[in-house]
């Protein structure tokens, strides 16, 4: 099963990003997919659908292209810089492939396949307050009731049933809206006018347009899963061949950050959120095997002396965050403003 979702999705982004001819039958879904949308737009607009409002202020982080972008690196980075400010930040995540039913807040000692790899990430990274719930706005209530006067929408651009006060648009900066079209003939969930009625659009990679707030990603060190004392630099390792195996939405950023540092990957792709088995982590060698921090709360259980975790630094604008304070500091009078 995985092989021929892989094969699709190879094909898929051959027609999106690869200047692949893209065939009637894909239009015509997009035609019908354009119209769903801008139905559902004005049933919001008419009131018949209504959008439900946090007591504290929300910031939406998500994209308008489906995949990887790096907005899950931003959602950790930005609840930490607002804690640094003052606030008491709680992130919101839908929990895909979670096994709870309800809204829940996910326990310190969470698994990730009862609460989705994204959210127990995002806990045990930031130690901030993490819900997930497929009705946003049900987790939205948990956070502020546990003491949040933030929340981060971790995506959730296109979930209109939560109101949000801030919205932060995070584009890939290499391959940015591919041939422009929606789904399933482009990979856009909305058109890229769109992006125009952001609050602010963070380019992840590649070079930042006018108007535009430029975010790299930088890794350093290695990690062993399992053994968070035994790191090793990034630098020590140049030269040296690595398997690299990655579960995420855009599994070619790590592989290239890996190259970027110097070392020789050998690529190891899986379909985003893969719930992996331990064989995908385990080679008949004496190699290092590096994954994603999102995949490793998932191999944790499969761990191994070779195994280990790249932890990665969102480096952003200090001018960004600053902005990002005075804008809820607007909103809502709170002693992180004083």
């Amino acid at each position: 099963m995985n092989g021929v979702r892989s094969r699709l999705e190879s094909w898929l982004l051959e027609r999106w990003y690869g200047g692949a001819v893209v065939p009637i039958w894909l239009s015509a879904l997009e035609s019908i997919y354009a119209r769903v949308l801008a139905l559902r737009r004005r049933l919001y607009s008419w009131g018949l659908l209504r959008s439900q409002h946090a007591s504290v202020p929300v910031v939406v982080v998500g994209n308008l292209t489906v995949g990887g972008t790096g907005k899950t690196p931003l959602v950790a980075a930005l609840a930490v810089a607002l804690r640094e400010r003052g606030w008491q930040p709680g992130v919101l995540s839908r929990g895909y492939r979670s096994a709870q039913r309800g809204a829940v807040l996910v326990p310190p000692a969470a698994a990730p396949e009862e609460f989705g790899d994204e959210p127990v990430w995002l806990s045990r990274s930031t130690g901030v307050p993490v819900a997930i719930g497929r009705r946003r706005w049900q987790g939205a209530l948990l956070l502020s009731q546990s003491g949040c006067d933030v929340i981060i929408s971790d995506d959730g651009l296109q979930h209109w049933a939560l109101a949000r006060d801030i919205e932060i648009l995070v584009i890939d900066g290499l391959r940015r809206f591919g041939n422009g079209r929606l789904l399933p003939a482009g990979p856009l969930r909305e058109p890229a006018s769109r992006a125009a009625r952001v609050d602010l659009r963070v380019v992840n990679g590649g070079i930042a347009a006018d108007g535009e707030v430029a975010m790299s990603v930088r890794a350093t060190r290695i990690v062993r899963v399992g053994d968070v004392a035994h790191a090793l630099s990034l630098d020590s390792l140049r030269g040296q061949t690595v398997h690299a195996v990655a579960g995420i939405g855009n599994p070619e950023r790590f592989f290239v950050m890996l190259e970027s540092a110097g070392l020789n990957v050998h690529r190891h792709a899986w379909p985003d959120h893969h719930r992996f088995s331990g064989d995908e982590v385990r080679f008949p060698d004496d190699l290092l095997v590096l994954v994603t921090e999102k995949d490793a709360v998932k191999v944790a259980r499969y761990a191994h002396d070779r195994l280990y975790a790249v932890p990665i630094d969102v480096q952003l604008p200090a001018a960004c965050i600053a902005q990002l304070h005075a804008q809820l500091c607007q909103m809502r009078s709170a002693s992180a403003c004083s």
